[in-house]
């Protein structure tokens, strides 16, 4: 109710403003200085409009990041639906700049890619995590074992649908959508997957990537507002020097906290499982190396200065650091390249779902980015074998396959010295 009450009292202001401008541009000579300071104060207070309807809807949108920290790996859902409202909001763009709503079959021809996409990509999610499902059910074994036959005789089916449906007066428009189709689903559809991939790292990988973004959207703006003075870039003319390098050392700073606060907890830092007995997520695990506490010696000249020789630190909080620097450094080049491509289209956003903040896509546009940088650092710089996956693998072959493999593994360990000599454990 507060909120409707405020927003009313904005829009007669804005009302105001536009009859004064519009009075000052036809009868210049006719404003005395008391109409100007109106002008000029109302002028402000509409500034201030846009500041609190984003600030309030940012905490909204914040509150909302928690609640998906508290339902934990069902967030699987929301990156879905994400998914798809992104995609409707880059393809909703390209029907609408290119008028091409009478094109035959596209529309259906766009969402039915998109389907075919997200077949194979929660396909081979399924088949990696859910192997002990996969076994128990015998569709799912078939699903499972001709996946990836499945996924491309499937979208071989959108293909043929798209040439049968070319017509000679919409060729050359009918491939931009074509080519526009594929792009969205590439940048949308596939750094989701990476998300969800991600996520089921822990969910720390989720948490901490995204809430650096989050952090240096904010602090970047905070600084550009009261401190900033030397333009950035000309694709974001609001972005100042000031606020990307206050953001930067911010950010890192945040980065580092959360990490470490994180990683103390088992909920945050194991690997997101499925138990088949339960049929539901799991969260249980002995945490890995970098989630347990170390002692690191510093630097002499750190040494020096600060009079510790020593220092306990997670593993985890010295990765949060690049994953700090690059949301920082590199993230806001995901935004460079929206505004880029809203200017190429003369749009201001993507879409008007979150007022003062535009489309979907307009709060995703880095988290994509910072998706892909971190699901490429977990499998550069962290994550090793995964037996789980090779178990699943085993599973799937034959049973003297199995026994094979068991008598090959058998003798290895003997020659390490793990296992007792085959003469010693026949006794």
């Amino acid at each position: 109710m507060l909120f409707s009450l405020v927003y009313l009292s904005w829009s007669c202001i804005d009302k105001q403003l536009v009859s004064l401008q519009r009075w000052a541009f036809l009868f210049p000579k006719s404003l005395n200085k008391r109409a100007v300071k109106e002008l000029f104060l109302i002028s402000n207070l509409h500034r201030w409009k846009n500041y609190w309807i984003r600030g309030v809807l940012s905490l909204a949108m914040i509150s909302g990041f928690f609640l998906i920290i508290y339902m934990g790996p069902i967030a699987l859902i929301l990156v879905m639906s994400v998914q798809i409202k992104c995609f409707q909001e880059i393809i909703t763009i390209g029907y609408r700049v290119y008028h091409s709503y009478e094109l035959p079959w596209f529309r259906t021809l766009s969402w039915y890619f998109l389907i075919c996409v997200n077949y194979f990509f929660y396909g081979e999610t399924v088949a990696d995590y859910f192997g002990a499902l996969v076994q128990r059910e015998e569709p799912l074994q078939f699903l499972a074992r001709y996946h990836r036959f499945i996924s491309f005789a499937l979208y071989l089916a959108g293909f043929c649908m798209f040439v049968l449906s070319l017509v000679k007066k919409h060729y050359r428009l009918q491939f931009y959508m074509f080519a526009w189709t594929h792009v969205t689903l590439l940048i949308v559809v596939t750094q989701s997957h990476l998300v969800i991939q991600n996520l089921f790292e822990g969910m720390i990988w989720f948490i901490v990537p995204i809430s650096i973004v989050i952090c240096n959207d904010i602090m970047a703006y905070l600084f550009g507002f009261f401190f900033g003075r030397t333009p950035l870039i000309k694709l974001s003319p609001k972005k100042t020097w000031e606020g990307f390098i206050g953001g930067f050392f911010a950010t890192v700073v945040f980065g580092f906290i959360l990490a470490y606060l994180l990683s103390q907890f088992q909920y945050f830092v194991c690997p997101v499982g499925f138990n088949s007995e339960s049929n539901s997520f799991t969260v249980e695990c002995e945490p890995s190396d970098i989630f347990v506490m170390q002692e690191y010696t510093l630097p002499t000249v750190l040494q020096n200065t600060l009079r510790w020789k020593t220092v306990n630190l997670y593993p985890f909080a010295i990765h949060s650091i690049f994953l700090s620097s690059f949301g920082s450094l590199i993230g806001p080049f995901g935004g460079f390249f929206a505004s880029g491509f809203k200017r190429a289209f003369k749009i201001k956003d993507f879409a008007n779902t979150i007022p003062g903040h535009g489309g979907i896509m307009d709060r995703f546009d880095c988290q994509y980015l910072m998706a892909t940088f971190t699901h490429v650092y977990i499998a550069s710089f962290v994550r090793g074998p995964n037996p789980s996956k090779v178990l699943q693998q085993l599973l799937l072959l034959q049973p003297e396959q199995q026994l094979g493999i068991f008598h090959t593994l058998q003798s290895h360990l003997r020659d390490k010295g793990m296992l007792p000599p085959a003469a010693v454990q026949a006794e």
